[in-house]
């Protein structure tokens, strides 16, 4: 699949605020962004809609995949590249049923390589474990060892998604531990970045 070189190095997702395109826009290019995930936890689906289409134009303009996180819905309305489900955000099955052969699917597997297996022989494209390190973002992540991904990469065909607390400085023990890429989050988008 194309998709999986794509899966690789920094996985931006967007700060849970209204969206500054500016600063979005500057980060994909400073930082050579592949994948960009759109995740603000609003219950407006009208700003949703409006924000998610600037960034699908933004992402096609910069050649950087779009997923949507937990928004099967949006993600074919605005004809994102993809969707990220959490453990409660809808089934792989359905995402595909509604997204199509074509689209990313990523799944949320915290510190259980079984689920990972799962979510890989249900065709998720890639799956995701943290926190790895301390999270600003989800303070009360499970933890989630750099071992078990070692473990995970061993066993695994898709590609790993680290999460949780990850920054320019340990970054590379992810990527080491066998992560495929890195979601980042405050980093990069801390107005004083």
């Amino acid at each position: 699949m194309v998709f999986n070189k794509k899966i690789s190095n920094i996985y931006a997702i967007t700060p849970d605020t209204s969206l500054d395109p500016t600063l979005i826009k500057r980060v994909i290019i400073e930082h050579r962004i592949s994948i960009l995930q759109y995740r603000h936890k609003i219950n407006d689906d009208n700003i949703k809609l409006k924000e998610a289409y600037a960034l699908r134009l933004l992402c096609l303009e910069h050649n950087t995949l779009f997923i949507i996180n937990d928004g099967i819905n949006l993600a074919e309305k605005i004809r994102a590249n993809g969707v990220h489900l959490g453990k409660d955000d809808g089934s792989i099955q359905q995402a595909r049923q509604q997204l199509g052969d074509a689209a990313i699917i990523g799944m949320s597997c915290y510190d259980d390589v079984d689920l990972a297996l799962q979510a890989q022989n249900q065709g998720a494209n890639y799956v995701a474990f943290g926190a790895l390190f301390n999270s600003n973002t989800k303070p009360s992540a499970p933890h989630c060892p750099l071992s078990l991904i070692t473990k995970a990469k061993q066993i695994l065909r898709i590609p790993i998604v680290g999460i949780g607390g990850i920054d320019f400085h340990n970054q590379q023990q992810a990527f080491d531990a066998g992560c495929d890429a890195v979601a980042m989050i405050n980093t990069l988008f801390e107005k004083n970045h």
